[in-house]
C-alpha cells in the first residue's frame, strides 16, 4: 500500500484519493480473518441502493451468466446490440459503442464497477471503449432517468461493467477460476481469456488475461466492393493484476489493468487532406481562388487502411465498508487512474497520436432508515487532460475538471416504492492552446414509483429535468475529422441542455406469461448536435449547434411459456427523433422486432429467433436512407461436469444464418462497413 501511495502522489493522483482511501484501511484491516467474508450479493450494482431486478422503478437490462456468455462479441455495442432500446454505432471490427434510445458520445456513459471508464470512444466513433467483453462477469444497463446518479450528462444512460479483478472475498476452498476459448469464422476470430482468484486470512489476489485475433471479416453476399471489409481486422490482449484486504465489514482492493489493440479503420477516406473551410463553405485544393472541388482520389486509392495502435493504462481502487460508523450503513469507495494513448497509423508513419490522462473518486454513504426513508449521498470528481497531435488533430488540447453532490432516497408505502434523486455538477472545459475557459454548471432531479397493483405486475413512472455540460470537443473542435468524412467546428459559446424525460413502465414477473414493456418521452433544450452547413463529394462541414430536440420511442419484450421446457419471445423496439423545427436527426436506429424460440432439455439449450430491422427512411439533411433487413439467428449449449465435479460448458451460435447483406444506419461507414454475414462461433468454458 505504501507503494501506491508513493506512485499515486508522484503522478498526480494522490490529492482526491488519499482521504477516501485511508478510511477505507483504517475500518478494514483490524478485521480478523473470515472463511467466506462475501458482501451480500446484488443483482444491479450500479442501482445506487444495491437493489434487486424485481426492486428496480426504471428501465434496465442485466446480462450476467451463460446468457453473457453467449451474447458476448469483441466490442461492447455488439455484446448489447438487439437488446431493447440498445442498438450499436458499428465502426468496422474494433470500435463500436452502444446508441441508447437514438443517444451516444458523452450521453452514454460507461462504467468499470461504478468508476467510468476513460478512454477516446466518446470523442469519436472510431476510437474503441478500452474494456475487453471476456472479462466481463456482468453487464448493467440503466436507462434515462435512473442513471442521474452516475452523472447528469448521461441522458441516454448508464454501462456498467462489472468484473473480477478486485477480489471482494476469500474463496471457500482458496482458489476459484474460469477459462474459456472460443473462434468464429466470418474474420478467422480466436480468442481465449482465464481468471484466477486465490487466497487466505484477510488477503485475495486475483489475476486474468484475454486475448483476440480477428482478420478482415466477410459480409454477406452481394455486396459490389467483395466478401470481405479491408482493414476490418482486430487484435487486442488485456492483462489485470488485483489485491485486495478482506474482512468480515468489507473489503479495500486495488487492481493495474493494462490493455494492448490494433484495428483497421475501414472507410478512412485520403481524399480530403487539402480541404478546409472558408466561412460555411468547403474548400479543397488550392488557395487560388478557383479551385473548389474535392481532389481526385484516384491517387489514394490503393493508400494503405490505417490502423488504430492503442495502450491503455488504469489503476482501480475500490473498497466497501459495511457499518463504517453511527447512522450509516455502508460506505463505498471507488477511483481509478488512467493512461491512454493510441496512434493512428497510415503508411507506416504515426499520422496523429490520442491522449487521455485522467483520474476520478467516487464516494458514496448508504444511511441507516431514518423515517422511512432509506437512501444514500455521494460525491464525486474527475480531471480529464486530452491531447491530439498530427494530422488529424481537429481539437486543441483540454483539460475537463468535473465535481458533482448526489443524493437518492427512497420511501415505501404499502404496495408502493417512491424514489427520488437529486445531483448538482460542476465542469469547467479548458483549452490549453487559446486558454479559454468555459465554466458550466446545473442542477437535475428525478422522481419515479413503482406501483405493485396486483401479484406479479408492476408499474412505474419517472420524471427527470437533468443538465448535461458540453464537451472540450464540442466547445474547440475546429479541423478535418477523415474518419467520418467531416469538418467539424466547435462553438466556446455553447450552453448546456436541459433534459426533460418522462418513462412509464408496465411489468409481468410472474406466470407463464412475462412482459417488461417502456415508452419514453425526452424533450431536449439547447440539445447540442453537428449541424451540416456544406457537402463536398461526400465531406461534411459540421457546426455543433443548439436547438430543441424531441426523443420519443417504445421498448419491450413479452415471453409466453409454452411448456415447462419450451416457451416463445417477442421484443422490439422503435424511437423517433427530431429537432424542433422539424429536421431529423441523423443515425437514428430504424425500428425492430424478434421472434425467438427457446428451449431446454436436460443438460441441453437453444435458442432460435428472426430479428427483423426495418428500412430507415426517416433521414437528416444530407443523409441516405438505409435498407431494411432480416437475420435469422441461432444459439446451442451444452452444460456438462468432469470427474471431479467441475462445471464446463460448450456453445454454438450462428448469426446471419441467411447471410443476408445488411447494413447499420447507426454508423458513419455504413456503406463502406456492411455488417458481417455468416458467423459460426464455437466456444468452450470452465469454472473451477
Amino acid at each position: 500500500m505504501s507503494q501506491f501511495l508513493i506512485h499515486a502522489r508522484h503522478s498526480g493522483v494522490l490529492h482526491p484519493l488519499a482521504w477516501a482511501t485511508l478510511l477505507c484501511v483504517a475500518g478494514a484491516m483490524p478485521v480478523q480473518a473470515q472463511t467466506d467474508s462475501r458482501l451480500p450479493e446484488v443483482t444491479v450494482s450500479s442501482s445506487g441502493l444495491q437493489l434487486g431486478v424485481s426492486e428496480m422503478t426504471q428501465p434496465f437490462s442485466v446480462l450476467e451468466g451463460d446468457a453473457l456468455v453467449r451474447q458476448r462479441e469483441a466490442t461492447l455495442g455488439e455484446t448489447l446490440d438487439g437488446e431493447p432500446g440498445i442498438a450499436a454505432s458499428h465502426f468496422g471490427a474494433g470500435a463500436s459503442r452502444p446508441v441508447i434510445r437514438g443517444m451516444d458520445g458523452p450521453r452514454v456513459r460507461v462504467l468499470s464497477d461504478g468508476a467510468e471508464l476513460h478512454d477516446a470512444s466518446t470523442v469519436s466513433p472510431d476510437h474503441a471503449v478500452a474494456a475487453e467483453s471476456l472479462l466481463t462477469t456482468q453487464v448493467e444497463v440503466l436507462r434515462g432517468p435512473s442513471a442521474l446518479v452516475y452523472g447528469a450528462g448521461a441522458v441516454g444512460g448508464v454501462v456498467n461493467l462489472l468484473d473480477g479483478k478486485v477480489p471482494t472475498y476469500v474463496p471457500d476452498k482458496g482458489y476459484e477460476g474460469s477459462a474459456e476459448l472460443r473462434a468464429s469464422t466470418a474474420a478467422n476470430e480466436k480468442a481465449g481469456a482465464f481468471a484466477l482468484t486465490g487466497g487466505a486470512g484477510n488477503v485475495a489476489v486475483h489475476v486474468e488475461a484475454a486475448g483476440r485475433d480477428a482478420g478482415d471479416y466477410r459480409v454477406g453476399s452481394g455486396w459490389s466492393e467483395g466478401r470481405r471489409v479491408p482493414g476490418s481486422f482486430h487484435r487486442a490482449d488485456t492483462g489485470s493484476v488485483g489485491l485486495s484486504w478482506v474482512g468480515s465489514q468489507g473489503y479495500l482492493g486495488l487492481a493495474l489493468t493494462r490493455r494492448n489493440a490494433k484495428y483497421g479503420l475501414p472507410g478512412h477516406s485520403h481524399g480530403y487532406e487539402n480541404c478546409h473551410a472558408h466561412g460555411n463553405q468547403l474548400h479543397c485544393g488550392s488557395h487560388d481562388g478557383h479551385d473548389h472541388s474535392a481532389p481526385d482520389d484516384d491517387d489514394h486509392a490503393h493508400a494503405s487502411v490505417p490502423v488504430v495502435d492503442l495502450r491503455s493504462e488504469r489503476m482501480d481502487i475500490r473498497g466497501e465498508l459495511r457499518n463504517p460508523f453511527a447512522g450509516f450503513t455502508a460506505l463505498r469507495l471507488r477511483a481509478g487512474s488512467t493512461d491512454y494513448e493510441h496512434d493512428e497509423v497510415e503508411e507506416g508513419a504515426i499520422a496523429t497520436t490520442f491522449r487521455n490522462k485522467a483520474h476520478d473518486l467516487r464516494v458514496e454513504l448508504q444511511h441507516q432508515p431514518v423515517a422511512g426513508l432509506r437512501g444514500m449521498v455521494g460525491v464525486q470528481t474527475s480531471q480529464r487532460k486530452f491531447s491530439a497531435v498530427g494530422d488529424e488533430a481537429y481539437v486543441q488540447p483540454t483539460t475537463t475538471r468535473q465535481w458533482g453532490v448526489f443524493a437518492l432516497e427512497e420511501y415505501r408505502l404499502g404496495d408502493w416504492r417512491l424514489q427520488a434523486s437529486l445531483r448538482h455538477d460542476r465542469q469547467t472545459a479548458e483549452a490549453q492552446d487559446s486558454g479559454v475557459r468555459q465554466r458550466h454548471h446545473g442542477t437535475s432531479a428525478s422522481l419515479g414509483a413503482v406501483w405493485r397493483f396486483a401479484p406479479g405486475y408492476a408499474a412505474g413512472a419517472s420524471i427527470t429535468r437533468a443538465h448535461r455540460a458540453p464537451t472540450a470537443e464540442e466547445l474547440y473542435a475546429r479541423g478535418l475529422h477523415m474518419a467520418t468524412s467531416t469538418y467539424e467546428r466547435g462553438d466556446a459559446g455553447l450552453r448546456a441542455e436541459t433534459s426533460r424525460n418522462i418513462d412509464l413502465s408496465l411489468r409481468k414477473t410472474g406466470g407463464s406469461t412475462t412482459f417488461d414493456v417502456s415508452v419514453f418521452r425526452n424533450r431536449i433544450r439547447n440539445y447540442i448536435y453537428g449541424r451540416t452547413l456544406d457537402e463536398l463529394d461526400g465531406l461534411q462541414l459540421l457546426q455543433y449547434s443548439q436547438a430543441g430536440a424531441t426523443f420519443t420511442g417504445i421498448e419491450g419484450r413479452v415471453r409466453q411459456r409454452i411448456t415447462q421446457r419450451l416457451g416463445v419471445t417477442l421484443f422490439g423496439d422503435s424511437v423517433r427523433a427530431r429537432l424542433d423545427g422539424g429536421e431529423r436527426l441523423p443515425r437514428i436506429a430504424p425500428a425492430r422486432a424478434g421472434l425467438r424460440l427457446d428451449a431446454n432439455w436436460r443438460d441441453w439449450e437453444g435458442a432460435v429467433e428472426w430479428l427483423q430491422v426495418a428500412r430507415q427512411n426517416r433521414v437528416a439533411t444530407f443523409e441516405t436512407a438505409t435498407p431494411g433487413h432480416g437475420m435469422l439467428n441461432l444459439g446451442l449449449a451444452y452444460n456438462g461436469r468432469s470427474a471431479d465435479g467441475t462445471p464446463w460448458q460448450l456453445y454454438l451460435k450462428a448469426r446471419n444464418l441467411t447471410d443476408r447483406l445488411a447494413y447499420a444506419h447507426t454508423s458513419f461507414i455504413k456503406d463502406a462497413a456492411p455488417l458481417a454475414g455468416r458467423n459460426l462461433t464455437l466456444g468452450v468454458r470452465v469454472s473451477f
